[in-house]
């Protein structure tokens, strides 16, 4: 079952050939799956939310964390965040709302001049 912040079948195979191949059972606890993993990770990163507030669905937070790591610290994620710019699909956006005006009625300031209400001040 596909999660609501899961990668598509589409949005994985762009950005499969990036990560680093799945390592060989070398005896113990089979590795988990790399999509898996990834998953993991962008959970984290477009909820905002703490490492340790992982959900148990993907595992212990410290593996989501050190799968992280690792592709940090071999530039991968620069690779990756390359790749998809080259076509964006503008499936989400976002707006930097510091720069819009809000319209003169819209900033809920009392109506009236500034400068009489100072001068009925100064009279009193």
């Amino acid at each position: 079952m596909r999660r609501r912040y899961d990668l598509t079948d589409e949005e994985w195979n762009a950005i499969e050939s990036f990560l680093p191949p799945e390592r060989k059972t070398q005896g113990g606890r089979p590795p988990k799956d790399r999509r898996h993993r990834l998953n993991a990770v962008l959970w984290v990163a477009r909820t905002g939310a703490a490492w340790r507030d992982l959900p148990d669905y993907y595992g212990p937070w410290s593996s989501a964390y050190s799968f992280f790591w690792r592709l940090q610290k071999s530039g991968t994620w620069g690779k990756i965040l390359e790749h998809v710019a080259i076509e964006p699909d503008f499936e989400q956006m976002m707006l930097d709302t510091m720069i819009v005006r809000v319209h003169q009625h819209g900033t809920g300031a009392k109506g009236g001049s500034t400068s009489k209400r100072l001068e009925d001040q100064e009279a009193d």
